[in-house]
C-alpha cells in the first residue's frame, strides 16, 4: 500500500479545479461539480479552508440566489455552504463577511420544501456558532413569523428551527419577540412529536424562553397537549429512563416555572421529581457538563427557599458529593477515554464554580447547613483559593459562597478567623469588576460587624480608603455596601477609627451621600453619623471638628421630602448630640434645631414623637451642668406643655416618656 502525500501546492490546485468548475457554462457541469464539492469537503477542513480563500462562496451563494438555476444546483449548494460552516469558525465568519444569513433567509422563501430543508440546516449550523451574532436573526420581522409558519412543514424545518430559536433566544427582549410571535402555541405540541430530536429541540425551546421569564412560565403552567398539561410532560420527561439531556432540560423549564412563581416551591413536581433529578446530576458517575449544569440548575432552584435548602442538604450526601467536585473532573467511566480526560481537565474550573455556587444556595439561611458545609474536607481552603483563581466565574463564585457562609456568626468566630480569610478577600477587592466587588463588599460588611474577630486585621490593611472610595461608585449596590461596612466599621469603635473614618469620606462626600436619590445609601449613611455620634467623648470630639457640618445635614434631611424612618434615624442622631457634654450647647444656641424638635413633638406619627422626646430628656438631665439654663429656655418656648398632652396620649410608650 503506498500513499501519497500531496503537496500544498497540489491541495491549491485540485481545490482550485472545483472552483473552475462552478463557472462552467453548462449548468449540468456546475451541478456535477458542487456534488463533488460537497464530497470533497466532507470532514476536511483544510480543503474547506482552501476552497474559501479561492473564492466559492460567493459563486456558491450567487448559484444559490439565481432564479435561474435548478432547485437542485440551489439545494447542493445550501448544503456545501452547510458543510463548509461546520468546519472553523474562521470558516463561519468568512461566510456572515458574505452576507450569507440573508441569501439563505430569502432561500426560505421557496416553495420546494429539500430546498428550504437545505437552507434551515445551513442556517441552524451558522447560528450555534459562537462567532454569529444572535441578533441577525432579529433584524427583519418577517422571519420570525415565516419560521412560526414552516414549522409545520417537516421533522426536520421543526428540529432546525427549535435549534435555531433556542441559540438566538438571549435575554428578555429576544423572549418577548418569540413569545409575541406564538412561540409556546407553536412549538407545544412538538413536545409529543414522534422523533427524539425534535422533543428534545422543543425542550430545549422553552428552556432558555422560561428562564428568568414570569411571563413565559405563566404561559406554559396552563398550556395543554393532547389533554396533558405541559407541567407534567416535563415530570414524565424527568423520568430515569429517559436519556440524561432530556431529564436536565426538563429539570430546568421546571426550576425556572418554579422561579418564577408559576409552581409552588413545596408542588410534588419540584420536591419529588426536580429536585431529586438535579440531586442525581451532581453524582460524580455522570460527565463533567450534565455535573456542572446539575449543579447550577439546582443552585437557581433553592436559591431562595429555605425548606428546598435543607431537603437537597439531606439528599444523597449532597454536601459531601459535591467536594469531588475538587477532586475529580471526569467520571468513573470517562477515565478510559484520554480524550475526554484531557476536556475534563481543561474544564475542571467549570465544575469548581457549579459547586460554589450550590454551597452558596445550601447555605443561605440555615445555620446547620453552613456548619456542616464548613466541615466538609479543606471547604475554608478550597474557598480561598477560589478566591484567586484565573478564571473570573470561579473567583466570582468562591466570593458567593464565602459571603453565604459569612452570615453565620458562629463561623465569623471560627473558621473564618482560624483561616484568615481577610487576606484574600481583601486582595479581591482590589480593582475587581463591579460583579465580584458587589458581592465581596457585602462580605466585608459581616466581617466588620462588632463581634467578628477579622475587624481589626482589616482596618490595619487599608479597609477605611477602600470603602471610602465605594462611597464613590456609580454603582448603587456599591455605594450602599460601602456606607454600609463603615457603619459596621463605626460601631463601638475606638475615637482614633471614627476620626479616620470622617477624614477619608469628607464632608463633601457625606453631603453627596446625605443627598443621594437610594433611600437605602441615605439611611445607611444616617447609621454612620449615629454610630460615629455614640458616647459622650467621641460625640464633643467629632461636634468640635465637624459640628458645624453636621447641623446643617440634620437641618436639610429634617426638611427634606423624606420617609418616617429617615426622620426617625435623623432625630436619634439629634438626641445623640444632645448626650454630649459640650456638643449639646450646638443645639441649644440653633433656634431652628429646637423648634424643628417642638414641632415632631407634636407629629401624628408615634415614632417621630418619641424620637424627638429622646433629644429633649438629653438636653435636660439634672445633674448635668447648665441644665438649669436649658429647662427655662425650653419651658419658654412651649415644650412642657406639650409634655402634658402627651401624658394624655393612649401609646402606652408616649405617656411613660
Amino acid at each position: 500500500l503506498q500513499l501519497f502525500v500531496l503537496s500544498p501546492q497540489e491541495v491549491t490546485a485540485s481545490s482550485r479545479h472545483y472552483v473552475d468548475r462552478l463557472f462552467d457554462l453548462d449548468p449540468q457541469k456546475v451541478l456535477q461539480g458542487v456534488i463533488d464539492m460537497k464530497n470533497a469537503v466532507i470532514g476536511n477542513n483544510k480543503q474547506k479552508a482552501n476552497l474559501i480563500v479561492l473564492g466559492a462562496v460567493p459563486r456558491l451563494l450567487y448559484l444559490l440566489q439565481q432564479e435561474t438555476s435548478s432547485t437542485e444546483l440551489r439545494t447542493e449548494c445550501a448544503v456545501v455552504l452547510g458543510s463548509l460552516a461546520m468546519g472553523t469558525e474562521n470558516n463561519v465568519k468568512s461566510l456572515l463577511d458574505c452576507h450569507i444569513i440573508p441569501a439563505l433567509l430569502q432561500g426560505l422563501l421557496s416553495p420546494d420544501l429539500k430546498f428550504i430543508e437545505a437552507c434551515l440546516r445551513c442556517l441552524r449550523t451558522i447560528f450555534i456558532s459562537p462567532v454569529t451574532p444572535e441578533d441577525l436573526l432579529y433584524t427583519d420581522a418577517t422571519v420570525i413569523s415565516h419560521l412560526m409558519a414552516l414549522l409545520s412543514r417537516s421533522q426536520y424545518t421543526q428540529e432546525y428551527i427549535c435549534q435555531i430559536f433556542s441559540h438566538c433566544c438571549k435575554g428578555p427582549d429576544h423572549q418577548t419577540i418569540l413569545f409575541n410571535h406564538g412561540a409556546v402555541q407553536n412549538i407545544a405540541h412538538l413536545l409529543v412529536s414522534t422523533s427524539y430530536k425534535v422533543r428534545m429541540q422543543a425542550l430545549k425551546c422553552f428552556s432558555v424562553l422560561a428562564f428568568e421569564n414570569p411571563q413565559v412560565s405563566m404561559t406554559l403552567v396552563n398550556v395543554s397537549v393532547d389533554g396533558e398539561l405541559l407541567p407534567q410532560i416535563f415530570v414524565k420527561m424527568l423520568q430515569r429512563d429517559k436519556p440524561i439531556e432530556m431529564q436536565l432540560t426538563s429539570a430546568k423549564c421546571l426550576t425556572s416555572m418554579c422561579r418564577a412563581g408559576a409552581i409552588r416551591t413545596d408542588d410534588p413536581c419540584i420536591v419529588l421529581k426536580t429536585l431529586p433529578c438535579l440531586v442525581r446530576m451532581c453524582s460524580k458517575d455522570r460527565l463533567l457538563e450534565e455535573r456542572v449544569e446539575g449543579a447550577e440548575t439546582l443552585a437557581y432552584l433553592i436559591e431562595t427557599d429555605v425548606e428546598l435548602q435543607r431537603m437537597a442538604s439531606i439528599s444523597d450526601h449532597l454536601i459531601v458529593m459535591l467536594a469531588d467536585y475538587f477532586k475529580y473532573p471526569s467520571s468513573v467511566s470517562a477515565i478510559t477515554d484520554i480524550k475526554r480526560l484531557d476536556h475534563d481537565l481543561k474544564h475542571a474550573h467549570e465544575l469548581r464554580q457549579a459547586a460554589f455556587k450550590l454551597y452558596a444556595s445550601l447555605g443561605a439561611n440555615d445555620e446547620d447547613i453552613r456548619k456542616k458545609i464548613i466541615e466538609t474536607e479543606n471547604m475554608m481552603d478550597r474557598i480561598v483559593n477560589g478566591l484567586s483563581e484565573s478564571s473570573i466565574k470561579v473567583r466570582l463564585a468562591a466570593v458567593r459562597c464565602l459571603h453565604s457562609l459569612s452570615r453565620s456568626v458562629q463561623q465569623l468566630r471560627t473558621s473564618f478567623q482560624d483561616h484568615a480569610v481577610w487576606k484574600p478577600l481583601m486582595k479581591v477587592l482590589q480593582n475587581a469588576p463591579n460583579e465580584i466587588l458587589v458581592v465581596a463588599s457585602s462580605t466585608l460588611c459581616n466581617l466588620l460587624l462588632e463581634f467578628s474577630p477579622s475587624k481589626e486585621p482589616i482596618l490595619e490593611s487599608g479597609a477605611i480608603e477602600l470603602l471610602c472610595s465605594l462611597t464613590q461608585s456609580e454603582n448603587l449596590a456599591l455605594r450602599v455596601n460601602g456606607i454600609w461596612a463603615l457603619m459596621n466599621m463605626a460601631f463601638q469603635a475606638e475615637q482614633k477609627i471614627k476620626s479616620d473614618i470622617l477624614r477619608g469620606l469628607s464632608t463633601e462626600q457625606l453631603f453627596q451621600l446625605l443627598s443621594d436619590s437610594d433611600v437605602n445609601v441615605l439611611m445607611k449613611t444616617l447609621g454612620l453619623l449615629r454610630n460615629l455620634l455614640s458616647t459622650r467623648p467621641h460625640i464633643d470630639h467629632i461636634m468640635s471638628t465637624h459640628g458645624k457640618q453636621i447641623m446643617q445635614a440634620v437641618t436639610l434631611i429634617l426638611e427634606g421630602e423624606h420617609n418616617i424612618e429617615v426622620k426617625e434615624q435623623t432625630l436619634c442622631i439629634l438626641a445623640n448630640i444632645a448626650d454630649g457634654t459640650t456638643a449639646k450647647e450646638l443645639i441649644m444656641t440653633n433656634d431652628d434645631i429646637l423648634q424643628k424638635i417642638k414641632y415632631y413633638m407634636s407629629h401624628s406619627n408615634a415614632k417621630l414623637q418619641l424620637a424627638a422626646m429622646f433629644c429633649i430628656s438629653n438636653l435636660i438631665w439634672n445633674e448635668e451642668e447648665g441644665s438649669q439654663e436649658r429647662q427655662d429656655k425650653l419651658r419658654d418656648m412651649g415644650i412642657v406643655d406639650i409634655l402634658h398632652k402627651l401624658s394624655q396620649s393612649s401609646d402606652p410608650n408616649l405617656c411613660d416618656k
